[in-house]
């Protein structure tokens, strides 16, 4: 029989009954859809709610409201869902049944319930050397089924506690895979421990959590969380190091707690070790003391370095430039002669320029001078891709900084102080990439003797990481520096080029049309044309008149990830435009993202297990459903294969965000520019996005913006040490 038509008021009301059927769960949410043999009754109803883990046969408490549904029927909704282990027969052994269990399936539940009863669970639990009675459980198999039973019930007991706190199942398991059976120690005592050791759980989680465990609003410990959050975000935000009065502020807004309060506790958080204090240009400043300790590594390093000479063997540097002109069959101009003289004269240096000044060909004459005496070499960029143009533009291999310096992805290095790299000169390009802790950790690895060139455009945009490395070097005049400003006949035909330099002086490029041009500037008002007619050049115009291909010859370059020209809208305007949805696709929906076969896609993180870094690109090629499975097909045509749970790894990269594009080269870019983006759109950024193309720029969307963009230098703004330790 039917449950009631629900009245108007929808009053709440309790269900218990028995879980006999799981139609759907979702790991990620917990949503599931779940069929119930209520008691007292014969028939089975639905059941919608929210739940860490469903398993067949347990017993369930929801409380809730009867709605109709038009295609099943009536449907009890749970705002509230509470699950226990059964106490029936007949549940136990359903429950067994699941596969919950490692080492019982369908027919040991049944031996195993037949033998024991309703005893069956204390069994397990108390007496599992008991289970070696039933047959066909041996030694092995009894340990795995009470080692398994042991784990389900740690990890119901976290991920219930979670669940009940607002924490998704998937980050539950994480949070059990973590901390173990330590786990709900962790949680009541010092629930802040969660930001900092799992990914994917902010400080406001934790303090949520924290709030609900009972812990007080001005309890030290929250009160150190507060202040270490603070600094942890200006860390993510490019900062070293934060002036001590802001970070008191900054935490009293965010905690809604008294500054005095807190400026006693940042005392307890420096006595413990946990922050540093340090005078930077005449002003207290608190650090993180990793960002500390890299930027005296840096100074140090840099600084033993400079204070010695060169030790490559004898060099006739005239006849050394002849022959390197004959040999690379490019003749240096008197500004380039001079910086490769200047190279060959330091054990560290560093060339700085923007496009079309020769960094390039400096490089490979510097190279093969030194190559050709036997000078052991070594090349390294801060990405996957830069390293990859760094070989094509010099014919020797170059690694990524993390594989060279062999990082294990659990923050640790197999090259180090300790067991330094093999090599007499160092290069490394596109160093305004690279962050303080990164710098320090490869200077740190260098071997007694070496010699350093360090490679990169000053003016691009800085790390992504905390530090302002290549700029503070330059700016500190405490190292070597050759900065071309030159640009050579060839490049000034372009205007990417000329552009760009315009940009990096401050100034609004010319943007009338010109025939064959390389650059242009299409006006568009509203953020909804500005994305029309960029889908409408990717999809259409650019492949028409330029041959380019709209799925890996184009990218689409914008300033962020959010609003309606933020990389999550454009990328599915043109996934939709370029890769649309039909019935013989295979796709998959996962972590907010819808990914099909032929999709262009981005890995987001280093995943050393799979050999693939943060920003390789790569299309998908197949989608397998039962199990799931994606696989990419990343450039350099290796195949990688995606489970389920890995898929938050990709992104759409349709669109990409410009610090994404930092180190890669595109045929075409095209990028928006509108006042939406005005929070991150300036100088340092457009120059970058613009020298990523290496034959088209187009720009879409106001001009005002454009000029305001150009005016604003918001990247420069950061706070650091390093500078000061340089010049000290």
């Amino acid at each position: 029989m039917p449950p009631p038509a629900p009245d108007d008021s929808r009053a709440a009301e309790t269900l218990r009954g028995t879980v006999e059927r799981v139609t759907f769960h979702s790991e990620d949410t917990g949503y599931c859809i779940l069929k119930i043999l209520p008691e007292g009754r014969s028939d089975v109803v639905a059941l919608i709610g929210k739940a860490p883990r469903v398993v067949p046969g347990e017993h369930l408490e929801a409380r809730g409201t009867w709605e109709k549904s038009r295609d099943f029927g009536p449907q009890f909704k749970a705002t509230e869902l509470r699950l226990k282990r059964p106490d029936s027969i007949d549940g136990m052994e359903r429950y067994l049944a699941s596969g919950l269990i490692e080492g019982i399936g369908p027919s040991f539940a049944k031996r195993v319930i037949k033998k024991f009863g309703s005893k069956t669970f204390d069994i397990i639990e108390n007496e599992s050397a008991r289970l070696e009675e039933v047959e066909g459980i041996g030694t092995k198999r009894r340990r795995e089924i009470r080692s398994s039973w042991m784990k389900q019930k740690a990890v119901h007991g976290i991920m219930l506690f979670l669940h009940q706190h607002g924490i998704t199942p998937s980050r539950a398991l994480r949070i059990y895979k973590t901390y173990g059976d330590e786990a709900m120690d962790i949680l009541q005592q010092n629930p802040y421990r969660l930001a900092a050791d799992i990914r994917g759980i902010g400080f406001k989680t934790a303090d949520e959590i924290a709030q609900q465990v009972g812990l007080e609003k001005d309890a030290p410990q929250r009160l150190r969380a507060g202040l270490l959050h603070v600094l942890e975000e200006a860390s993510r935000s490019g900062h070293s190091c934060v002036p001590e009065e802001k970070v008191i502020k900054d935490a009293a807004a965010l905690l809604g707690a008294g500054e005095a309060a807190l400026a006693e506790q940042s005392t307890a958080v420096l006595l413990a070790g946990d922050l540093e204090r340090h005078v930077v240009s005449g002003q207290p400043m608190l650090y993180l003391p990793y960002l500390r300790g890299a930027e005296v590594s840096i100074a140090r390093t840099l600084k033993d370095m400079r204070g010695a000479p060169p030790s490559y063997p004898t060099i006739q540097v005239d006849a050394a430039l002849e022959w390197a002109a004959r040999a690379t069959g490019k003749s240096l101009a008197p500004s380039q002669a001079e910086a490769v003289r200047t190279a060959l004269a330091q054990r560290v240096l560093i060339i700085t320029g923007g496009p079309g000044v020769g960094k390039t060909t400096i490089l490979r004459t510097v190279l093969s001078i030194l190559g050709s005496k036997a000078v052991k070499i070594v090349l390294a960029a801060p990405t996957g891709r830069a390293a990859k143009r760094m070989t094509e533009s010099t014919g020797l291999e170059a690694k990524t900084l993390h594989r060279l310096l062999e990082y294990q992805g659990d923050g640790t290095w197999g090259r180090h102080r300790g067991k330094p790299l093999a090599g007499d000169l160092f290069v490394v390009d596109e160093a305004s990439m690279i962050d303080a802790p990164l710098m320090a950790q490869f200077l740190s690895a260098l071997p007694q003797g070496a010699h350093v060139l360090i490679v990169g455009d000053a003016d691009q945009l800085p790390s992504v990481g905390p530090g302002m490395v290549l700029n503070d070097l330059i700016s500190s005049g405490a190292v070597p520096c050759v900065r071309l400003t030159e640009i050579f006949r060839q490049a000034a035909s372009s205007r990417i080029i000329t552009s760009a330099h315009e940009i990096n002086r401050g100034r609004v490029p010319d943007l009338k049309p010109h025939p064959d041009s390389d650059f242009f500037f299409l006006p568009a008002a509203e953020p909804e044309q500005v994305r029309d007619v960029i889908v409408d050049l990717v999809k259409r115009r650019l492949p028409a008149k330029y041959g380019f291909d709209p799925l890996s010859e184009i990218q689409v370059l914008t300033p962020m990830n959010r609003n309606l020209l933020g990389t999550h809208s454009l990328n599915q305007a043109l996934q939709s435009a370029l890769n649309p949805a039909n019935e013989i696709k295979y796709e998959v929906e996962r972590f907010g993202s819808c990914f099909r076969v032929g999709d262009r896609v981005i890995q987001t993180q280093n995943n050393y297990d799979k050999d693939i870094f943060n920003g390789d690109l790569g299309h998908i090629v197949a989608i397998e459903t039962d199990p799931l499975k994606v696989e990419v097909r990343f450039e350099g045509q290796r195949l990688v294969s995606y489970e389920s749970g890995e898929l938050d790894e990709l992104q759409l990269a349709y669109a990409l965000t410009v610090h994404k594009s930092q180190g890669s080269e595109f045929p075409c870019v095209v990028m928006p520019i509108s006042t939406q983006h005005y929070v991150l759109l300036e100088r340092s950024l457009l120059y970058t996005g613009i020298t990523r193309a290496r034959k088209l720029v187009v720009l879409v969307g106001d001009e005002r913006a454009l000029s305001l963009a150009i005016n604003r230098q918001e990247s420069r703004k950061r706070w650091t040490g390093l500078g000061d330790l340089l010049r000290a």
